[in-house]
């Protein structure tokens, strides 16, 4: 069809006309002849019934219920999953189940799990070793027993105890056997989960009829979830009564007794392919159609044979996945032409989204430029770093995928050798991926032999691939969550605002969140007869305790001249248990239970710490409250504060504090760790000499492998304030401070005006 000469697209005002025309016609000629033949016995009692439905769906009118709570009894948090597919009883598709062997443990179901563990949602090895150690990566049970009659009944039982209400599909398969894994994905996800399955290689027992078959252990085979449920039952007495060498003919004589169920090979229009691999076959020059179609090889002898039939089926699927794609453009080309824009709309490459058009100056996406040891956009701000690490091999990727393609294009007549990269430009677009512009200076060389010198741009596009959720550890919202607020002396008055809205925010709700205040003080402060500078702060902490029984406000006092921030949570930690979620908080800060929550979400023990940037407003007296139209000829004004409350009037801008560091997420365990390591690689005077120039989410990034989560934070809203910058701490901590308070004045434009209204008054 696409070959054919096809008639140009119909005028759109002449299809919407002959549309009109056609309705008004279905509407002249009366009753619908449908209704009117289903309604011939009883014509106008159907008239009556379908006027009464109608004149019921327009009466019909939403009513809202409102929640209500019994004020009688007592509040209690709901707690949700964190998945929705968890809450709704959604299972996974597939769970693959592996034999091995105590001979075979350290290397064929090695070479299983780095082939196909990546493609699996879970991947589960069952051995008879008792106390077998696991390698690296691999989930083993050892079932202490290594009979094989034994090893699979306690292998389906386990599957069914642990794993029988989470997955839809069981394929169990041995360790000397090769999968090609997306097809068996493929496989599983076609098949209908309502029904008793037990598919695979069928072969036929010894003296049995047709009827009587078992699938074939070597090649795998699907068993549905619904078919261990009522096998279950009956693994006791199967064990007791069938007498087999193999784990496959007992799995099948129990099916068969128990359940009158055979191994079949075809389900459903699926036909489960599998190959039988000679003993010396190279994989490399095997080229049936049964092997290239093939789910599952069978016999694997070693390792090494593992990985070359992996090879082989990857080049395999990549080729199929490159001819695809071809087929997509051309067909994409051909059917480009009939559009409205013809031609001109067909983008590069082809098949990939169009270029992001930005609708204001302000979504302009900027180039980055660079050369081969420079780049000039730096995360730090510099105007020039040295290119190296991850995005050195980016570019270096890049240059050599350039010259790939235009040997490739115009081989044999011209080959070309690089000889410098002249200029480099790349800019991520979010709609398509990372592109870049190369400016090369290449060397041509003819078929004859001459050579010489061209520079040539080109383009490329490194497109964004699927899109694939990264494992992480499971967390839940019931994690206590452990307060932690450093108090200066000067800060002794804000504290008693943080604790008023500690109690309405996190006490009264209930929250499950404990709160301990760290009092500094300073060399000749609350000493021998001078008044204590926290006494209100420990009487309001006081009073909050004796307002809502069951809540203790710890406070520990220490004194320090220059307190720093790791010295401070050194004295904290040491009073908490190893597995406390300690959220390191400012006076300045108003945490919520949205915090809360994110605080538990986001820092995950082992494996990653949480540090968000807060919002802090602009001084109100540079950036006053202005009417969300604002007067007439004004500029934009500066971003407000995120969540704002519109009732409570214009809200003064501001800004995410990106130089302040001092909110901060994280587990008891992973500070010890990194304070430990820290300890270890600096002695001495070197140590005492880094804690004062450190802050914790520095020890963190120097000084553990966690990663390190820091982003935005629209729950923690800051008041205008000017720290108090210690110049006794470092001067790199002293420089991100004052920076800090020099950005949070105002916007560019608030000051501006300030100046010039400054000027305006001195000149007058």
């Amino acid at each position: 069809i696409l070959g054919l000469p096809s008639p140009p697209p119909p005028n759109h005002l002449t299809t919407k006309f002959l549309s009109l025309l056609r309705v008004s016609w279905i509407q002249g000629e009366g009753e619908d002849p449908c209704v009117e033949a289903v309604g011939e016995p009883g014509g106008p009692q159907n008239s009556d019934s379908r006027s009464q439905l109608d004149q019921s769906d327009e009466d019909f009118k939403p009513r809202i219920v409102p929640y209500y709570r019994d004020p009688n009894k007592p509040y209690k948090k709901v707690l949700r999953t964190r998945y929705i597919q968890t809450e709704l009883g959604s299972r996974e598709r597939l769970l693959v189940a592996v034999l091995t062997s105590r001979a075979t443990l350290s290397t064929l179901a090695v070479a299983v799990n780095r082939t196909v563990a990546h493609h699996f949602p879970r991947l589960l090895y069952f051995t008879g070793q008792r106390g077998a150690r696991a390698p690296a990566g691999m989930q083993v049970v050892s079932h202490g027993d290594e009979r094989p009659a034994w090893l699979m009944s306690e292998t389906l039982r386990h599957l069914h105890t642990h794993f029988g209400a989470d997955y839809d599909w069981f394929f169990i398969m041995q360790d000397d056997t090769y999968v090609q894994a997306p097809r068996l994905a493929a496989l599983a996800g076609h098949l209908s989960i309502n029904q008793d399955l037990y598919l695979g290689r069928a072969e036929e027992f010894i003296g049995a009829g047709e009827q009587a078959r078992y699938c074939h252990g070597g090649f795998g085979y699907l068993l549905s979830r619904s078919l261990l449920l009522r096998l279950r039952p009956h693994l006791d007495g199967c064990r007791g009564d069938i007498l087999s060498a193999r784990p496959d003919e007992w799995l099948g004589r129990c099916l068969i007794d128990s359940l009158g169920i055979g191994c079949v090979s075809q389900h459903q229009g699926q036909q489960y392919r599998s190959f039988e691999l000679a003993k010396n076959r190279d994989p490399e020059k095997e080229g049936s159609s049964a092997f290239l179609s093939a789910f599952a090889v069978h016999p694997v002898s070693e390792g090494t044979l593992m990985y070359r039939l992996h090879k082989r089926f990857s080049a395999l699927e990549l080729e199929r996945a490159y001819s695809e794609i071809e087929q997509l453009q051309a067909q994409i080309r051909n059917l480009t032409v009939l559009t409205p824009e013809g031609e001109a709309g067909l983008s590069w490459p082809v098949g990939l989204p169009a270029p992001f058009t930005p609708r204001s100056r302000f979504e302009v996406l900027g180039w980055d430029y660079f050369t081969e040891q420079h780049t000039f956009s730096c995360a730090d701000g510099a105007p020039k770093c040295p290119l190296q690490g991850a995005s050195r091999a980016d570019v270096g990727d890049a240059v050599e995928t350039a010259l790939e393609q235009l040997n490739r294009r115009y081989q044999p007549r011209l080959r070309f050798q690089k000889q410098q990269l002249l200029n480099g430009y790349r800019r991520f677009d979010p709609a398509r991926g990372m592109e870049y512009t190369l400016d090369l200076l290449l060397e041509c060389v003819t078929q004859r032999g001459h050579r010489r010198a061209l520079a040539r741009r080109v383009s490329l596009l490194r497109p964004l691939s699927r899109v694939e959720i990264l494992p992480m550890p499971y967390v839940t919202e019931a994690t206590r969550v452990q307060l932690v607020l450093p108090l200066l002396v000067a800060e002794a008055a804000a504290a008693l605002a943080f604790l008023e809205t500690f109690a309405a925010s996190v006490l009264e709700p209930r929250e499950h969140a404990l709160l301990t205040l760290l009092l500094v003080y300073g060399p000749r402060e609350g000493g021998r007869g001078a008044p204590d500078p926290f006494l209100g702060v420990k009487a309001s902490a006081a009073e909050l305790e004796r307002r809502y029984p069951g809540t203790r406000l710890a406070w520990l006092a220490v004194r320090a001249e220059a307190p720093s921030q790791v010295r401070l949570m050194d004295v904290v930690s040491k009073k908490h248990p190893v597995d406390t979620l300690f959220f390191l908080t400012t006076v300045w800060t108003r945490p919520g239970p949205e915090v809360l929550n994110r605080c538990r979400m986001n820092a995950i023990s082992g494996w990653q710490a949480f540090f968000p940037v807060h919002f802090q407003e602009f001084n109100p007296a540079l950036s006053p409250q202005r009417s969300p139209a604002g007067p007439p000829g004004a500029g934009p004004d500066p971003p407000s504060p995120p969540g704002a409350d519109p009732s409570r009037g214009a809200p003064v801008g501001g800004r995410f504090d990106r130089q302040s560091s001092a909110e901060g997420c994280f587990y008891n365990a992973d500070y010890l760790a990194a304070r430990a390591r820290l300890a270890g690689e600096l002695a001495g005077q070197e140590e005492e000499e880094a804690l004062e120039g450190l802050e914790v989410m520095d020890v963190f990034l120097r000084f553990s492998g966690l990663h390190l989560f820091r982003a935005v934070e629209p729950g923690l809203v800051q008041k205008f304030s000017l720290r108090d910058c210690n110049p006794r701490l470092s001067e790199e901590l002293y420089h991100r401070c004052r920076l800090s308070n020099l950005e949070g004045l105002g916007g560019r434009a608030q000051l501006a005006m300030a100046l010039f209204e400054q000027e305006q008054a001195n000149s007058t």
